[in-house]
């Protein structure tokens, strides 16, 4: 079992930034990789990016890149998200989540944190 809690959504004029941390317990070990998602009202769930735990390989969706960055601490099985040049497209609820195996989909979610950007 793996218990993710996401925390430093808020309010943000288009063109500032802000960084969403997520903080991992239980068997943070055996996770293979984390990533965060994001669902606007109305539309589906996107992969914003993921990072794997062996190597720290990461994809970003184009949306975000160039703009995003995902970094983890393993000291503190802490997992961030720093958004710079935020665009109100961006406005959503960020979930962190965690794969348990290559290739499959989150077996563990946090319960969100809201980013809403302003134009």
């Amino acid at each position: 079992q793996v218990q993710l809690v996401e925390s430093g959504g808020g309010d943000v004029q288009a063109g500032g930034s802000l960084k969403l941390s997520c903080t991992a317990t239980g068997s943070v070990s055996e996770i293979y990789a984390m990533a965060w998602y994001r669902r606007a009202p109305g539309q589906a769930r996107e992969l914003v990016t993921i990072i794997s735990s062996m190597y720290s390989v990461t994809y970003y969706a184009d949306s975000v890149k160039g703009r995003f960055t995902i970094s983890k601490d393993n000291a503190t099985n802490t997992l961030y998200l720093q958004m710079n040049r935020l665009k109100p497209e961006d406005t959503a609820m960020y979930y962190c989540a965690a794969s348990m195996a290559a290739a499959t989909t989150p077996s563990y979610w946090g319960q969100g944190t809201q980013v809403t950007v302003s134009s």
